[in-house]
């Protein structure tokens, strides 16, 4: 029973070293992974490759590191432009290791990168930021300029309409360089210096830029001044087409009000000729009757309705209607 407990023990024993062996010696690397085999703390082998490595056990070890590209996210710093306006830039980057042995030896580990990226990335966005205009940082392109200047070249030919008056009132600073420049300058000048530390730069945006307080106050009221300014020239436009508008409408009311009257003339016109006829012929008829009847006439016009006339027998209207 001894001999058989002693041969266990030792066949249990030459597992347990032959399993620690096997696991100090071998190790497996996923797809986004990349190590440095280190040999008393000091670098001697970098392996980028996905798959199951050999390496000496027990006296070289394993550090990994990411493989992929990573994120970095500057804080937001207080930057004065060329123009004098200080603005705030939150600035935001992609990187990854190309060289881990390098990154090792220079900065230790990720933490380390991301500190040198923090240093690098905002010194260079600063002095990047220091020395250009503010509009550089804000816009790409010279299109919103061009798009003005045929508008204004529109209002010179007349061609303008009340709509297009809010696209040219107001003074566009031109953009010489852009925000997608300033930010290509940035990744080459901190690319160069990332390069020392085994860090390859891929990208760098400014992800948001913010006036400070007192430019913010200014870039307002100009604003609100430029809105009254374009309002004032709406207004304009508008009290210029009403008074069109008004002309129109007197100019058609009187056409219409005088073409009315010459045919209401024209018809009693016509209608007095009418009549002047149809008198003509009773007179021609009977010029007794017609004087009877136009004296009646004459007497309806002169008193008028329920009136009470006290007449004398020698009266002239009594004798008018005394005859048969």
């Amino acid at each position: 029973m001894n001999k058989k407990s002693i041969i266990l023990g030792i066949i249990l024993g030459l597992t347990i070293i032959g399993f620690s062996f096997l696991n100090s010696s071998l190790y497996i690397l996923q797809e986004w992974e990349q190590a440095i085999i280190t040999q008393f703390g000091k670098p001697v082998e970098a392996v980028t490759e996905a798959g199951l490595h050999f390496k000496i056990p027990f006296i070289r070890k394993i550090r990994r590191m990411d493989k992929r590209i990573l994120n970095w996210d500057g804080d937001p710093n207080r930057i004065p432009t060329k123009d004098k306006k200080y603005i705030h830039v939150d600035t935001t980057a992609r990187w990854r290791i190309i060289d881990p042995l390098l990154l090792l030896q220079t900065v230790q580990s990720e933490s380390g990168a991301l500190a040198r990226l923090d240093s690098i990335l905002d010194s260079v966005t600063r002095d990047t930021i220091s020395n250009h205009n503010l509009v550089e940082a804000v816009r790409n392109t010279n299109a919103i300029l061009d798009k003005v200047k045929a508008r204004r070249e529109k209002a010179k030919k007349g061609e303008l309409v009340a709509g297009d008056e809010e696209e040219v009132t107001g003074e566009i600073e031109p953009v010489f360089m852009g925000r997608e420049k300033l930010s290509a300058i940035i990744i080459e000048r901190a690319a160069k210096e990332l390069k020392q530390f085994g860090i390859e730069l891929i990208d760098v945006q400014l992800r948001r830029i913010a006036y400070e307080e007192s430019v913010e106050v200014k870039v307002y009221e100009r604003m609100i001044s430029e809105r009254k300014r374009i309002a004032q020239k709406i207004r304009s436009i508008g009290l210029g087409k009403k008074a069109e508008i008004n002309g129109k409408i007197s100019r058609d009311l009187q056409g219409i009000e005088s073409a009315a009257y010459r045919k209401e003339q024209e018809i009693k016109g016509a209608a007095e000729a009418i009549a002047t006829k149809i008198y003509g012929r009773a007179m021609n008829a009977d010029p007794v009757f017609y004087e009877f009847l136009r004296k009646l006439e004459a007497c309806k016009k002169a008193i008028p309705a329920d009136t009470k006339l006290i007449l004398s027998t020698d009266s002239e209207f009594l004798k008018i209607l005394q005859k048969k």
